[in-house]
């Protein structure tokens, strides 16, 4: 936790590893698929035309912006169809506890079953999320890895307003501990010393460690459909 002069800061549990094998990447490139029809031809970013197969992807740190978009992507396919699995594939790092949370209750309420699928890294609340997939649908790919840890917050301020931070950082780190023991079947006690730091896992590991059920070296992902064109 840190603790500074004057104001708070957000409980997050970010992860902050920052690991690239370049100096630079292309952002927010989105690729657009085209589709044709009797009525012509309608084009839809390839996030939109994934989510029409009952796929959302979380790629990028978790904000409330984030988040809502989550949620709202989760309550439109439950509505939809209520007993459709939704494949949700994460490759983050982590981010706001709370706006994570707004993500881990909806998965808990929604009717359909969730399959959480890791690419990449999912880290401190991504992997948090990834457990927090419908039991025997939790997966992730070989190579990917999943890291655990405690949340990270700071307050500044009052005295009392640390103290007041305080406690709910120690409520947080108590509460994603339980939910955890709950999801991987391990001890407290063991959560409780494997997140006091960092604590890496392979895709394997974290299969024995309870996080996950599966590691997939192949995933059926749903096909555009007929008479669909993708942009580069």
């Amino acid at each position: 936790m840190l603790v500074s002069q004057s104001g708070n800061y957000p409980i997050s549990s970010l992860s902050r590893i920052n690991i690239n094998s370049h100096l630079s990447s292309p952002n927010n490139i989105v690729p657009m698929v085209v589709e044709q029809s009797g009525m012509g031809e309608r084009a839809f970013d390839i996030y939109s035309r994934l989510l029409r197969e009952r796929i959302i992807f979380l790629g990028t740190p978790i904000d409330d912006a984030v988040a809502n978009s989550i949620v709202a992507q989760l309550l439109f396919l439950d509505a939809e169809d209520s007993e459709k699995d939704i494949q949700l594939y994460i490759n983050s790092p982590g981010g706001s506890v709370y706006a994570g949370m707004a993500i881990y209750d909806t998965i808990q309420q929604i009717r359909p079953d969730v399959v959480t699928i890791c690419f990449g890294l999912a880290a401190s609340m991504g992997a948090f999320l990834l457990t927090a997939g419908t039991a025997g649908k939790r997966m992730s790919l070989p190579d990917s890895r999943i890291m655990i840890h405690q949340p990270l917050g700071g307050a500044q301020g009052q005295a009392i307003d640390i103290e007041i931070q305080a406690r709910e950082i120690l409520y947080i780190k108590a509460k994603l501990n339980q939910l955890l023991s709950q999801h991987t079947g391990q001890p407290l006690e063991r959560i409780e010393a494997d997140t006091e730091r960092d604590f890496f896992m392979s895709a394997d590991e974290a299969k024995n460690y309870g996080l996950i059920d599966q590691v997939i070296s192949r995933q059926n992902i749903p096909t555009p459909g007929e008479n669909v064109t993708i942009l580069k």
